[in-house]
């Protein structure tokens, strides 16, 4: 979850060493600084990269559509964190650790940069038991989709090949993997190439696909996006059934499709946005990722289903942090393609098709520095 203050002296992160423009792991001096945000003005937002993207599929898909598992700790900012998700109309199956709190992170605003500072605690601590445990893994074999951050690979690799090998094991069903940060495919090459099998979709930025060609030193080392995506859609593939299709978004330009069989990769052009119009880019790569696969869940075509997450993206950045305004009001959808907006108003679903799968950052704290 965030805040947000009306602070423009940088005090704070003077305070906490923390750069204008950064992304880390909080060390134990920084641990004070989640009650510092909290005693000035704030908003809380339910944050987590997969998390993000389960509540924006959940906010495109019909109601009861989506279940995020992940894990908490035993405190206020779990209920906070299960408010929020109950509000977007996500179920959450949390493991709830006894001896780590709620991850948080503080992102602080200085101007147009965005300074994050993310103690993971119980995040750190899922467990493969709690995923197949009576209560939870009939909800995963009932599941269709299963989306996985790639975060999760520095927490618990086994509960993420337990869901790629029940996806393989049935044709109608479908792994997505998203490459999450560019220190995945450069610190945790090993983990990411025992899923790369598995993957009938993944989804990554230019800067995640570089970093991926880097860590594996073949023929694509050092090309241009287009390649490398083409070369990841020809990777050895557990379920020969169905072509992988590899996603690489690109910022403001053209989105990168690649599907596993073809010569080329193929562009799809991103959808304009003022400038005056962009409030904050953080969790904008969450949003799309939660309107392709609400597409994809919903058996769009591979156009639609990233004009979908294109949308949802924009619509994300016209917010603070990575959120969707609720409830839905007309103007929202005032540029959604006719098929989405067909879709939104009058589909329903009442079973849990979509499982993403990663751990939460409840408490993502904004003020601004």
């Amino acid at each position: 979850m965030g805040s947000t203050g009306d602070y423009h002296d940088g005090s704070l992160l003077s305070k906490y060493s923390l750069k204008p423009n950064d992304a880390i792991l909080a060390e134990d001096f920084h641990m004070p600084l989640y009650d510092d945000l909290l005693s000035r003005k704030h908003h809380l937002i339910a944050g987590g990269a997969a998390q993000n993207t389960a509540r924006g599929a959940q906010y495109i898909l019909p109601p009861s559509s989506v279940l995020y598992i992940g894990c908490v700790g035993r405190d206020d900012y779990a209920s906070q964190l299960r408010s929020a998700c109950s509000a977007a109309g996500l179920r959450v199956e949390y493991r709830v650790d006894e001896t780590q709190p709620t991850g948080r992170c503080g992102v602080l605003i200085n101007g147009s940069n965005r300074s994050l500072c993310t103690h993971l605690a119980a995040a750190n601590e899922y467990k493969l038991d709690h995923l197949q445990s009576p209560e939870i893994w009939p909800l995963v074999q009932n599941a269709k989709f299963y989306y996985v951050g790639g975060f999760h690979l520095t927490v618990c690799v086994p509960a993420i090949m337990a869901l790629a090998k029940e996806a393989a094991s049935n044709p109608e069903k479908v792994f997505i993997m998203n490459l999450s940060a560019p220190f995945i495919p450069q610190f945790f090459k090993s983990q990411l190439d025992e899923t790369s099998p598995y993957w009938d979709y993944v989804i990554g930025n230019e800067t995640e696909a570089a970093a991926w060609a880097e860590a594996d030193g073949g023929e694509v080392k050092g090309k241009g996006t287009k390649a490398i995506a083409t070369y990841m859609a020809g990777l050895e593939k557990a379920n020969g059934g169905r072509k992988r299709v590899v996603v690489i978004t690109q910022g403001t330009d053209p989105t990168v499709v690649a599907i596993q069989g073809e010569k080329e990769a193929v562009e799809f052009p991103v959808r304009t946005i003022g400038e005056k119009e962009i409030f904050d880019t953080n969790g904008a790569g969450d949003a799309f990722a939660g309107g392709f696969v609400a597409g994809i869940v919903e058996g769009k075509s591979l156009e639609e289903s990233i004009d979908m997450g294109q949308w949802l993206a924009k619509l994300s950045i016209k917010e603070l942090g990575p959120q969707y305004v609720l409830p839905k009001p007309a103007r929202l959808l005032k540029d959604a393609s006719p098929a989405l907006f067909t879709h939104m108003r009058e589909t329903q679903h009442t079973d849990f098709p979509f499982l993403p799968f990663r751990y939460p950052f409840p408490k993502q704290t904004y003020s601004k520095a």
